[in-house]
């Protein structure tokens, strides 16, 4: 299973490479590794863009999932081959940034998928099996408060 996360939302201004996560991205990020974790998602790897946002974003939704963040230049923005990427990796969440994910996962399934800043994909044999924006997520990652 690949699970595709694009970057939370980021600052505006500066180098777009040390553009940091607002505090709203903070919370889409923390949001999409609760919401993961709550789903029972296991992930073997996690590769993400070496941008700051990128990895802010890859470190935040890690952190619940028990899983280290490998940054991955190829995630940078440009297409890439997803598949030489994920190689032998098992079930890999990817962290980068748009157009670049939505495209390949066009590519990878036929869907016309469009990943929002803190939005997650997952593709398995080539179809789409989820696509969450962040508001989904973040109730995701609240079931078991509202529950309580």
């Amino acid at each position: 299973m690949l699970w595709f996360l694009r970057h939370a939302e980021a600052a505006d201004g500066g180098p777009d490479d040390e553009r940091p996560l607002t505090e709203r991205g903070v919370r889409q990020s923390q949001a999409a590794g609760q919401g993961l974790a709550r789903l029972g998602v296991h992930i073997d790897a996690c590769l993400a863009s070496p941008k700051l946002r990128a990895v802010q974003t890859a470190q935040l939704a890690c952190e619940p999932l028990g899983v280290t963040v490998t940054i991955e230049p190829a995630l940078a923005g440009e297409p890439f081959d997803v598949h030489a990427l994920t190689a032998g990796l098992g079930d890999v969440l990817l962290v980068g940034h748009d157009p670049s994910f939505s495209m390949t996962v066009h590519d990878m399934t036929g869907a016309q998928a469009r990943l929002r800043k803190g939005g997650l994909a997952a593709v398995e044999k080539g179809e789409l099996i989820v696509l969450l924006r962040p508001r989904e997520l973040e109730v995701l990652a609240r079931i078991e408060e509202m529950a309580a």
